[in-house]
């Protein structure tokens, strides 16, 4: 029998599909064939923690850093049930198949369960991109052995036990320092987040030390027999200009508009061209967070949150945390049905969706462009929009217009462009006439959206009727004293796109080279740090450490993180850390050095920051809040956990004092929140393969059950008798 192992259920279900005749069994699905498909809910492991080896390593120490502790892999908790059930299929195989994502986090996670689990038994590889069943079948017939991928996942492991070292010990580190100091917060360090504030703090004290000059505008009207234009002064090269090209001298301004003033003006070249701009691609995760920032004011992490829940619990999307813009050529075959499936389930899509025609083919159809998924596209199921929570409706006609766009023929234009000479100096004048607005008809209101307008665009206009020997004058010139503007503050939207492209900032030549090749053949991404699915998680963090903040719809660096910022090195706060792990990740993945070697290095590394900190301390201003009730001594600072806010002493780990956060205050008058229930092991989730857990109703002796993975899941269910049920008959 032979046993594939997928890397989330949709994707099992799609190979069983191909399979043919698949009885599902609960967590696994039995073809007729004899073969078996399961399937993992993404990592079903972690890393093991310091504590697990040594119990001493949860006090937080200075003298015990830096730590290291051996390489190994532990069960999440609510996914125990689904490694036991793999367990027990891998013991019956004859053969395994790894069908995980085809990208080096996919293979880690098939690899670091087989490793826990145990197996000798010979494994091959699927690599499927896409859940067309033409595709998987291609894919079936083309599997090669799992040993050829060893390198990807050594890859894989080596960023995630280097970032495990990294973040634990120069948290602790500095966190320890601070404390020494007088700080109260926790002083969170990691190779990404770290960063992205030090992108943040820059661009602020870019745009608070901007030193403004004035610039000057030199617009002639043009006027001929049939009619007038506006013309705009191209600086020559004796012209005094800034950086940009634009003109520094007023005198030097004004004396070339009165040379100019009622000058015969000679073309020097007419030329108008047929043009068209083609459909916005569909959305990836960056772009959809970008957006839904934009237009809705969502944070990354609710957009993420609220299209788990149109994927998993109503089935309207793909994959949501792709990062991919394209579609496979086979998926333009199922053009038809998703139309048709955006047309029933939105009313206000519903004309526009029957208005595209699913025979056109946008450039988004390109299967040599799609990486381990394809973009987040409505799926061909239907549904109710009235049904939907308002965020959810709003998601999912945002991702289902731009699939309708993508069947909408492109935007045409004419665009006409005249160069002009008058008095020896040179000006420009250009305009657009538009001849059919296709796609463009869709996105009328989206007043704001670059993407679509372009920051210059211009309003249409006719200047068809200017040819090279009409007679022309320089009726009037007119100059314009401006002033230069500070780079401006990030808003959401700009900063996860930034992200994506983070090389431009970079100066050194090998680092910034070595991060465009990071991403080169991605689509999208351009040199940037994190990945699509984790940078709203990671801008959420530094928003809960107090860090930054979002402030009049601008993302702005707090006093906290500056002073923090500038405690940790340059070599902390640049993105050069991803540059260089990078660089000897591909020579992990090429078998020219191993992930021990890696390791190491950045181990030693690590040992090499600890100690500057042990050494030299860090300054921090007076901790400042109230005192805690038990030691007296330290003061209570906020802080975030993994169930909201609460207060602890500045003294911890020798005061473990712990008070519930009230308002944004601290609650001495009540005792700290009580530990969460823990999930079932027994009884797990039908939509998202999560433990339930049993919950007190409000009238006394009565009970529910509900998915631990709320509020990404929010599935519930009736309790009979301690167990969970889909009726309460």
């Amino acid at each position: 029998m032979r046993l594939f192992i997928a890397e989330k259920p949709e994707l099992g279900r799609a190979i069983a599909e191909a399979l043919g005749d698949g009885k599902n069994e609960g967590g696994c699905i039995r073809c007729a064939n004899g073969d078996v498909v399961t399937w993992c809910f993404g990592h079903l492991l972690t890393l093991t923690d310091p504590e697990d080896h040594d119990p001493n390593a949860k006090q937080w120490n200075m003298d015990s850093l830096p730590l290291r502790w051996p390489v190994q892999h532990k069960p999440i908790e609510d996914k125990k049930a689904q490694i036991k059930l793999i367990q027990k299929l891998v013991r019956e195989a004859s053969e395994i198949v790894n069908a995980s994502d085809a990208d080096e986090e996919g293979q880690a996670i098939f690899e670091e369960l087989l490793a826990f689990i145990g197996s000798d038994k010979p494994v091959k590889r699927l690599l499927i991109s896409d859940l067309n069943k033409k595709i998987v079948l291609r894919a079936l017939d083309n599997m090669r052995d799992n040993s050829e991928f060893f390198g990807l996942y050594q890859s894989a492991l080596a960023r995630s036990v280097s970032d495990q070292l990294y973040g634990y010990n120069l948290t602790r580190a500095y966190t320890l320092a601070g404390r020494a100091a007088g700080a109260t917060q926790l002083l969170s360090v990691g190779r990404v987040q770290t960063p992205i504030l030090g992108l943040v703090v820059r661009r602020d004290r870019l745009h608070e030390g901007h030193s403004a000059h004035n610039y000057y505008d030199i617009a002639a009207t043009i006027t001929g027999n049939d009619g007038r234009f506006q013309a705009r002064y191209r600086p020559s090269e004796e012209a005094p200009v800034d950086e940009k090209g634009r003109v520094t001298d007023q005198s030097f301004a004004d004396r070339v508009a009165q040379a100019v003033k009622g000058q015969p003006a000679t073309i020097n070249e007419v030329k108008t061209e047929e043009k068209q701009t083609p459909p916005p691609l569909p959305y990836n995760l960056l772009n959809l967070q970008a957006d839904a920032s934009r237009k809705f004011g969502f944070s990354p992490d609710k957009t993420l949150k609220v299209t788990q829940s149109l994927r998993e619990r109503h089935k309207l999307i793909t994959y949501n945390r792709s990062d991919c813009e394209y579609l496979s050529d086979e998926q333009h075959d199922d053009a038809s049905g998703v139309l048709d499936a955006i047309a029933a389930t939105s009313p206000v899509l519903e004309k526009a969706a029957q208005a595209a025609d699913p025979g056109l083919k946008s450039r988004a159809y390109n299967s040599a462009n799609v990486s381990a998924h394809h973009a987040i596209i409505p799926t061909q199921t239907s549904g109710n929009l009235s049904a939907l929570s308002d965020d959810e409706a709003k998601l999912y006609q945002l991702i289902a217009r731009a699939f309708i766009a993508q069947h909408f023929p492109p935007e045409q234009y004419r665009q006409t462009t005249i160069e002009l000479n008058v008095s020896g100096h040179a000006f420009r004048a250009t305009a657009r006439k538009q001849t059919r607005k296709g796609w463009k008809a869709l996105y009328t209101r989206d007043k704001d959206n670059d993407e679509v307008h372009g920051e210059d665009s211009e309003t249409d206009s006719d200047l068809e009727w200017v040819t090279k020997d009409i007679p022309l004058t320089c009726l009037e010139t007119d100059v314009s004293e401006k002033e230069t503007q500070p780079p401006k503050q990030y808003t959401m939207s700009a900063l996860l796109k930034d992200l994506a492209r983070v090389a431009k900032y970079v100066t050194d030549p090998h680092v910034k080279q070595l991060l465009l090749a990071k991403d080169e053949g991605k689509k999208g991404e351009h040199g940037g740090i994190g990945t699509a699915a984790t940078r709203g998680a990671i801008i959420n963090g530094l928003m809960q450490r107090n860090f930054i903040e979002e402030k009049s719809k601008k993302v702005v660096s707090t006093k906290l993180g500056r002073e923090f910022h500038d405690l940790l090195p340059e070599s902390v706060t640049a993105p050069d850390m991803t540059a260089l792990w990078h660089e000897q990740q591909e020579e992990i993945k090429a078998g020219t050095l191993s992930m021990e070697a890696f390791v190491e290095g950045v181990a030693n590394h690590v040992a090499g920051e600890v100690e500057k900190i042990k050494v030299q301390g860090i300054k921090v201003e007076a901790a400042q809040g109230p005192k805690c009730p038990t030691c007296s001594e330290g003061v209570l600072a906020r802080r975030p956990g993994k169930h909201g806010f609460f207060w602890g002493c500045s003294r911890y780990p020798d005061c473990k004092t712990i008070v519930p956060d009230k308002k944004g205050k601290p609650d001495t008058a009540k005792k700290a929140p009580k530990a969460p229930v823990k999930p079932s092991e027994k009884h797990l989730c039908p939509s998202c393969g999560k433990g339930l857990v049993r919950r007190p109703a409000k009238k006394r002796g009565r009970y529910w059950w509900g998915c631990s993975g709320f509020p990404d899941c929010e599935y519930r269910a009736f309790d009979k008798l301690g167990k969970p049920v889909e009726s309460a008959d």
